[in-house]
């Protein structure tokens, strides 16, 4: 029954995944910006002026994000006709080379479609697209945005108040917070960090739209499993339509370079157990929400799994084994 339930509410999700993916969104950039807020209430800034920081610091946050992705996005789609030629006499030489080493053309071919340049970038404007369908409705994520921060000091009060009645609750909605937070500013930090070395790498490679790509890398940050894939694959391509296989290799190289050092090492030792979600758990998690929300559960899909844990698992005091199951970690460690 629990199965069939949870089956039913994630169909019933992605029927209205227009309003709950902006939900959460807002969700999650209240709690991103909850310190700012703190912050000011520990100073006794007015009450006006702690509810209007935070969300204009978010709206700035996501108008740049818009304008930037909408701009390259644009510049894209008008310089991909330009590289059909090329790509048409690279297919040329890869079969003149496969035919001067004994090579068969067929399986070359196939190889050579797989990698299909238009197929690639055609998935990056899709997702593209996407995120700039959901950012570009702007009026509903503002109104609930300005809505959740008037409500934020109200609502702290009433679950402070609620710790005598459900202190399970209440307990596990303010650790989902605080991993949230900072799974969120950690990983934008570090985020920022490789998209600044992504462009950096790309301008001296002389690849085309650099900035566009360091923002898909910085999207792509958040995206478990698979991010540092789909950051990586339209450059890469792009870096042999426009200068060889040499340059394409260098971009690999870069980027591969980059991810090991900021999201390998370093990261991990910041971020620690803050997500709490063992491997499997991460990737199912990217698969439910991406199917549930599309592109923006794929990005968000950490915080809604923190949050599902947080209502139906970590709120009740017999599911203890369950936290261990997901958690990847024995429960008396």
């Amino acid at each position: 029954m629990g199965i069939a339930a949870a089956v039913v509410a994630l169909f019933g999700l992605r029927e209205v995944a227009s309003i709950a993916g902006p939900l959460v969104l807002a969700l999650v950039l209240v709690i991103a910006v909850a310190p700012v807020r703190g912050w000011l209430h520990a100073k006794r800034a007015p009450t006006w002026l702690q509810v209007a920081v935070p969300f204009l610091i978010v709206v700035l946050v996501l108008v740049a994000m818009v304008g930037i992705l909408t701009f390259s996005a644009a510049q894209l789609a008008s310089l991909l006709p330009a590289y059909t030629n090329q790509f048409e006499r690279l297919l040329t030489d890869a079969e003149h080379w496969a035919t001067t080493h004994g090579i068969s053309t067929n399986a070359l071919n196939k190889a050579l479609q797989a990698f299909d340049p238009g197929r690639i970038f055609g998935l990056v404007q899709s997702l593209l697209g996407s995120l700039i369908g959901v950012l570009s409705g702007l009026f509903l994520i503002v109104v609930l945005l300005l809505a959740m921060c008037l409500d934020a000091p109200i609502t702290t009060k009433i679950l402070t108040s609620g710790e005598g009645n459900k202190p399970q609750l209440v307990t596990a909605l303010g650790t989902f917070a605080h991993k949230t937070r900072r799974y969120l500013i950690v990983s934008t930090i570090f985020g920022l960090l490789s998209a600044i070395l992504d462009v950096i790498a790309l301008s001296l490679l002389d690849v085309p739209l650099p900035l566009l790509w360091g923002v898909v890398a910085l999207i792509a940050n958040y995206i478990p499993n698979i991010g540092f894939v789909i950051s990586l694959v339209p450059p890469a391509m792009l870096a042999l339509l426009s200068g060889g296989v040499r340059t394409m290799v260098l971009v690999i190289v870069a980027y591969t370079v980059i991810n090991v050092i900021t999201q390998s090492f370093i990261l991990p030792k910041f971020l620690g157990d803050a997500v709490g979600l063992s491997t499997t758990m991460t990737f199912l998690s990217l698969l439910v929400w991406t199917f549930v929300l599309g592109a923006l559960g794929a990005i968000l899909a950490i915080p809604l799994s923190l949050l599902t844990r947080a209502l139906l698992i970590d709120s009740d005091p017999s599911a203890k084994w369950v936290q261990a199951l997901i958690s990847g970690s024995h429960p008396n460690r």
